[in-house]
């Protein structure tokens, strides 16, 4: 895919009658599709019936589905609520952006799954990028660690998603709340890390415990990922 012929001529003019359809609009039919469906759901054939067009007209606006996805990832990367400036607090605005990204992924469940197979960055994602560069120019890494280190945290906040739409998916499967697998799970493991056999999951079990929700577990973690990816820089 060459991102000079995707981004700079993705609405170029045509000659003769205007189009019918534009790819902001096919965009945001193949986003609707995924969140409502999932990414499998998105098909050239199902995108063009949901804006009432022939499956083969579809490829004037995009030539194939990988474009599509490009596209859907920019366009859902320009709903990031950033700040214009950072404040200067380098770790907080880094953990403000982080938390923003688990909730752009959680409203769109298919994003963690599509961003490994994105191959190149469109204008939103390149602003998303900007503004993280930014806040990590007061971290005192170098160019190349402020990228990696951008990278890394966006890897484990995909990670830490798709964890915990997993968890979600299997408590609809098993027919039971949250809390009542989670309660399940917590007296199956104190069972076994009773007695001298498993010391060590006994003391993490009881810590765990006093975790409030996912959100204090997600900040905690979050933390120490920021504390170690910059330490190594």
């Amino acid at each position: 895919m060459d991102p000079e012929a995707l981004w700079p001529t993705a609405e170029r003019p045509r000659r003769g009658r205007p189009p019918a359809h534009s790819r902001a609009e096919i965009t945001a039919e193949a986003v609707a599709l995924a969140d409502a469906e999932g990414l499998t759901a998105v098909t050239m054939r199902a995108v063009a019936a949901r804006i009432g067009a022939g499956t083969m007209s579809l490829y004037s606006y995009v030539p194939n589905k990988e474009t599509l996805l490009e596209l859907m990832i920019d366009q859902v990367s320009g709903d990031h609520r950033m700040p214009r400036e950072p404040s200067g607090d380098w770790r907080a605005d880094l953990r403000q952006l982080a938390r923003e990204q688990r909730a752009l992924m959680r409203r769109h469940p298919w994003l963690p799954t599509a961003l490994p197979a994105r191959q190149t960055l469109g204008p939103n994602a390149l602003t998303v990028l900007e503004y993280a560069l930014a806040v990590l120019a007061p971290a005192g890494l170098d160019a190349r660690a402020q990228l990696e280190t951008f990278t890394l945290l966006t890897g484990f906040v995909a990670s830490h998603v798709s964890y915990e739409l997993a968890q979600e998916q299997a408590t609809v499967a098993a027919g039971r709340t949250s809390r009542d697998l989670l309660e399940a799970q917590a007296r199956h493991l104190r069972s076994v890390a009773t007695g001298d056999s498993y010391p060590h999951l006994a003391e993490a079990l009881t810590a765990a415990s006093q975790d409030s929700g996912d959100q204090e577990a997600f900040d905690r973690l979050l933390d120490r990922m920021i504390d170690g990816l910059t330490a190594a820089g």
